[in-house]
């Protein structure tokens, strides 16, 4: 994460939804996961913007190419400014090892939403 971002955080609890990076202007919106989810806009739009994505997204279904080229659908486990963790889905098994993959922040090409992002 860039010093220069500016965090957003939601009104009431305070819940971190991403930052506001400037770039002339206006702000470019990032997620979480160091997404670019805008183009310059302006500072109310940038906040609005935030606000409408929140962090529901976190919750959705990835895939990850693993070094063999295979894509594996994950789920996220952790999510930071220094590193994102994805964690094989086991479709909510008890008792079975769980498989984690630990990935830099920004989130990288190998990783990817299972559905298009709105």
């Amino acid at each position: 994460m860039d010093p220069a971002w500016i965090e957003h955080r939601r009104g009431g609890d305070g819940e971190l939804l991403g930052w506001m990076r400037p770039e002339g202007d206006g702000f470019v919106v990032i997620d979480l996961l160091g997404r670019d989810r805008t183009d310059a806009v302006d500072w109310l739009t940038a906040e609005e913007t935030l606000d409408s994505i929140g962090i529901g997204y976190l919750a959705d279904l990835y895939e990850l190419r693993l070094d063999s080229g295979e894509w594996l659908r994950v789920r996220l486990a952790e999510v930071s400014p220094t590193r994102i963790v994805a964690k094989q889905d086991d479709f909510g098994a008890v008792g079975i090892p769980q498989v984690y993959f630990p990935l830099p922040f920004p989130m990288p090409e190998t990783l990817r939403p299972l559905t298009p992002l709105a």
